[in-house]
């Protein structure tokens, strides 16, 4: 057995091994959560689409309709984002989060889901590593299909202001005029968000956006 060509062989599979996994740790998994339908354009609960629309926008992408959910592909510095926008309705966003995240090979610490929050004050923006679905139903759903809770999430506050009983229809509708400001504002914080989340880290991003009050008031 020529031993330097058993070790030349070893070095090129550690070698092959090291690159896929540098690849992996350099792509990026970007879910916004949200309903297909210009009934549910611009509405409170499709600000997941609307945030990941405007980052594809921003850095180039164009979305194609392809299994599961509209997607885009861009690339920054050196890094892959797969954006997903979900075609199969809110309540089965876990089926098109699997998907993508098994097809391209993402590390589940590389994703993250953008989505609307009921519980943020409407001048808020949370990152968190992990947390439960907190009864929204598009979270449910990606937490009961991958079997863990523990993936990032991006949490757009939209508010509670609605009468009682209402919340359905304050969810399912759209900002009023003198929100659509502050919106604005809070995409493209988000997008730049999104950028921290892979070029600085979590923790950082978190420590940025958690403790921010993004009130155009404040800013």
């Amino acid at each position: 057995m020529d031993i330097e060509n058993v070790l030349s062989k070893d070095n090129t599979k550690l070698q092959t091994t090291n690159h896929k996994r540098l690849k992996q740790m350099s792509k990026y998994l970007i879910v916004g959560l949200g309903n297909i339908g210009n009934e549910y354009a611009n509405t409170r609960h499709n600000i997941g689409f609307d945030v990941v629309y405007a980052f594809a926008a921003k850095h180039g992408g164009s979305f194609r309709s392809d299994r599961l959910a509209f997607v885009a592909e861009v690339k920054i510095k050196g890094k892959t984002f797969i954006c997903v926008c979900p075609t199969t309705y809110m309540n089965l966003s876990g089926r098109a989060f699997k998907y993508w995240q098994e097809k391209e090979k993402v590390p589940i610490e590389n994703t993250l889901t953008i989505v609307d929050d009921l519980a943020l004050p409407i001048d808020k923006i949370r990152i968190r590593k992990s947390g439960t679905h907190a009864g929204h139903n598009g979270l449910r759903d990606i937490q009961n299909i991958l079997g863990t809770d523990e993936y990032p999430k991006l949490r757009f506050g939209i508010g509670n202001v609605f009468p009682k009983g209402m919340q359905v229809e304050f969810v399912l509708g759209k900002w009023k005029n003198d929100e659509v400001p502050l919106i604005k504002h809070k995409i493209e914080k988000s997008v730049e968000l999104i950028e921290s989340f892979a070029f600085v880290g979590i923790d950082k991003t978190m420590t940025i956006c958690n403790s921010t009050s993004y009130d155009l008031n404040k800013s």
